[in-house]
């Protein structure tokens, strides 16, 4: 086995040979009936018996411990002692006590998976004890002194996908839908979940590939009487559209599973503080009407049409002698270079002063700016209202869904946040499909130049590569491991 290149390849009849597994010890991906044995994975080693906490550490009422990997349940069974008469085979939920050799450890449920019923597609079973932290630690150490291994990170997932139980757009969704901060985030990583991007990308490929078998065709039978015209460039025009209004999603992905930082900021005494418990519904700012109130920065978490949002209320805006004024205002200035939006808010009932028209200024060249004319309570709506400014009482509320609607569409870009649609928001996933469109538009190109059908091909090659590496067709050791280490242990 040593003299083999890696990865190499072998037929599916051989992987009945215990002894080349064995001698390999490392992961199998099937490609096309093929298994490919990728090197050098020893964290994810192809079955080795593995457990983790799958519940949080602290304190509970149950916590999960998940195991998987050949010989797991053999292994558990020198452990396991059923209440009263032993389960019946075909049961996968049992009841009875983990044992120490002659010592109990903790009374449990477990749910037994047979190899092919699990969510790694190995032999797996899931331990459900008592939650408090000294049982958890004593049952982890059982396990791991009694042949099991700790799991890394994202490695039930990796085998998962390993063993063809999902490709890789439906394993990054695990994670995502995990990582959901809002409801709508859960709703579009449980499209990936489901296979939305997969099916997309399938559809394309598969057209893909009558394009490219058009073209070999002609390239290995150059003497047979064949049409000029060996594919259709609409067919190809249409997957580049396909995959341009894909990448087009990416942007309302990142945005709900990444979220946004908004800054509310402005002057001293212009209702900031009063403007941030108003969204949080809740009095989290110290509201006065002396200047220089709040000393630092106060971040709070809110949603807004399912876009996660981290708020900032800052340190008033002024020139002050005061040494904690200063660095307060110098804290704020950080944390609006690092924002998504600022909404600059001015006090109407001072009307719009130089100082607020250079802050106005200044701030522009950084980023997003929302101006509000706050206080209307006080001098009317559209008093003195000026122009580009969002009229709003933070005191009342008057106005404030019109800032809501308003702070989503500059966040939003522009771009329809609808539950059913599929997304993305893997960049992985993105430079792969940029580089598909830029293929394919090449071989268009190509078409219309009466370039050589062998370039043409390369194209469409480079194409379907990039919608392979996608699903996990293609796929190297380094996209997996770093793909899989962004997720938690025991998942």
């Amino acid at each position: 086995m040593a003299s083999l290149p890696w990865p190499f390849a072998l037929p599916r009849e051989c992987l009945s040979s215990l002894a080349i597994r064995a001698a390999a010890r490392m992961p199998l991906l099937h490609l096309e009936g093929r298994f490919i044995i990728l090197a050098s994975m020893k964290p994810f080693s192809a079955e080795d018996p593995i457990a983790a906490l799958a519940t949080p550490w602290g304190e509970s009422a149950i916590a999960v411990i998940r195991l998987s990997g050949s010989g797991c349940l053999a292994l558990l069974d020198r452990l396991f002692r059923p209440a009263g008469l032993a389960a019946p085979p075909a049961r996968a939920l049992h009841h009875g006590v983990l044992h120490d050799g002659d010592e109990p450890i903790d009374d449990v449920m477990m749910a037994v998976y047979r190899r092919g019923r699990s969510y790694t597609g190995e032999e797996a079973a899931e331990i459900f004890c008592h939650g408090g932290m000294a049982v958890v630690q004593r049952v982890l150490a059982l396990l791991l002194g009694s042949g099991f291994r700790q799991a890394e990170p994202g490695e039930f997932t990796m085998r998962a996908f390993l063993n063809g139980r999902m490709d890789l757009t439906r394993a990054e969704a695990v994670n995502e839908i995990i990582r959901s901060k809002t409801d709508r985030a859960r709703a579009l990583a449980l499209q990936r979940l489901s296979g939305g991007v997969e099916r997309r990308i399938n559809a394309i490929k598969a057209r893909l590939t009558d394009l490219r078998a058009a073209i070999e065709v002609r390239l290995d039978y150059p003497d047979e009487d064949l049409p000029d015209e060996p594919f259709g460039l609409e067919a190809v025009h249409a997957a580049e559209e396909e995959l341009e209004e894909l990448l087009a999603t990416y942007h309302t992905g990142r945005l709900m599973q990444a979220g946004a930082a908004v800054v509310i900021a402005g002057r001293t005494n212009a209702g900031k503080s009063t403007l941030f418990n108003l969204l949080l519904r809740e009095d989290r700012a110290i509201v006065s009407e002396l200047h220089g109130t709040t000393r630092d920065y106060i971040e709070g978490a809110i949603a807004l049409e399912g876009i996660p949002i981290r708020l900032f209320d800052t340190a008033g805006l002024r020139r002050s002698r005061d040494r904690l004024e200063q660095e307060g205002m110098r804290r704020t200035e950080k944390v609006i270079r690092g924002a998504h939006l600022m909404l600059f808010l001015v006090d109407a009932t001072r009307g719009l002063e130089e100082e607020d028209r250079r802050l106005l200024r200044e701030y522009a060249e950084l980023g997003d700016v929302l101006p509000v004319w706050n206080k209307i309570d006080a001098v009317g709506r559209k008093n003195g209202l000026p122009e580009g400014f969002l009229p709003l009482s933070a005191e009342t509320g008057e106005g404030l869904e019109e800032l809501r609607r308003e702070v989503v569409e500059r966040l939003s870009g522009g771009h329809e946040l609808r539950g059913d649609q599929v997304v993305i928001d893997s960049e992985r996933q993105k430079e792969l499909i940029e580089r598909c469109v830029a293929a394919l538009h090449r071989c268009r190109q190509g078409t219309g130049e009466k370039l050589p059908l062998d370039i043409l091909a390369e194209d469409l090659r480079e194409a379907l590569s990039c919608l392979g590496e996608i699903t996990g067709e293609v796929t190297s050791e380094d996209v997996l491991r770093r793909m899989f280490s962004r997720f938690c242990v025991g998942k």
